[in-house]
């Protein structure tokens, strides 16, 4: 779990670094070629800086052992601060929205053509950050890691807009001084989709909805693989952090002593973190096995 922080925290300060020489870039380009969209999309960029330390300062939080204050850990400093990326992502749809109706209302000089150069290789550079930094996210299990590298690729989905707004305007001449603008609302609808469809994962972690079947079926399959267990009967999962917390019910022999009974369910919580490495804490409650009782169960089902 140490490790997972680390990968994730040295993908945020990449981000940050990436982001800042671009924001510095994509503004001067963008106040010196006369285009908004440029300078709209320095903004994002500048927004992303801010989503990265958050994601860093989150990771750092949630890896945090459990004291008397928080007894089940920090984990939730991980999808809260996903949360609040995909919140600023939002607020950048319609911080670039507003001065692009403005602009399209006013339209000023055209943009230019060197410019082009510029949104090239921000595209590039955005788009292989993004995927890079998704890569790490996934294979971390990292809500936040995540949503960054969304924020990033919407990054990229502005300048690949912006470039095509400003060849347009580039081409056409006197009349299509606007055409940037154009491309600056459109990426900032985009922007504002990639917003919403990040923040509804980030909900679901929040509020422990319980993890697919990728998840429950190992975690059941490895309870009931153990000897002395005769059947599992509730399981709840959530996440929490990097890493999922799980209470289950495990059915055994009636007559299992105490202290046997005890060393079952640790038995129990072996098999179910070696199968799913990803558990952190498991909860078990032993329970008398009943065939008859059972059997009338299976009998209303």
């Amino acid at each position: 779990m140490k490790e997972s922080v680390e990968r994730g925290i040295r993908a945020a300060q990449i981000a940050m670094l990436v982001n800042a020489i671009l924001a510095i870039t994509k503004l001067t380009a963008g106040i010196l070629g006369h285009t908004y969209v440029l300078v709209a999309d320095a903004v994002e960029s500048t927004a992303d800086i801010f989503a990265s330390s958050v994601v860093w300062g989150s990771l750092r939080i949630a890896s945090r052992d459990p004291d008397e204050d928080y007894p089940f850990g920090y984990g939730k400093a991980e999808p809260l601060a996903a949360a609040i990326v995909s919140l600023m992502i939002l607020v950048a749809a319609v911080g670039i929205a507003i001065p692009a109706v403005r602009e399209i209302r006013a339209p000023s000089q055209s943009p230019a053509p060197w410019t082009l150069i510029v949104l090239v290789v921000v595209v590039v550079a955005k788009f292989l950050l993004s995927r890079r930094v998704h890569t790490v996210g996934a294979e971390i299990g990292s809500t936040a890691v995540k949503s960054d590298a969304w924020h990033h690729m919407s990054d990229a989905v502005t300048s690949a807009a912006a470039f095509i707004g400003i060849s347009i305007a580039v081409v056409g001449g006197k009349g299509w001084e606007s055409a940037d603008d154009w491309a600056a609302l459109f990426a900032s609808a985009i922007i504002a989709y990639n917003g919403f469809n990040m923040l509804r994962p980030t909900l679901h972690d929040l509020m422990d909805r319980a993890p697919g079947p990728e998840i429950l079926e190992p975690v059941r399959r490895a309870a009931l693989s153990v000897e002395g267990v005769r059947d599992t009967e509730k399981l709840a999962v959530r996440k929490s952090g990097l890493g999922y917390r799980v209470t289950i019910h495990v059915q055994a022999d009636p007559a299992l002593r105490l202290d046997d009974a005890h060393v079952l369910s640790g038995k129990v919580k072996g098999a179910i973190k070696a199968a799913v490495p990803q558990v952190q804490h498991v909860l078990i409650h032993m329970e008398p096995y009943e065939t008859g009782r059972r059997k009338e169960e299976g009998g209303r089902r």
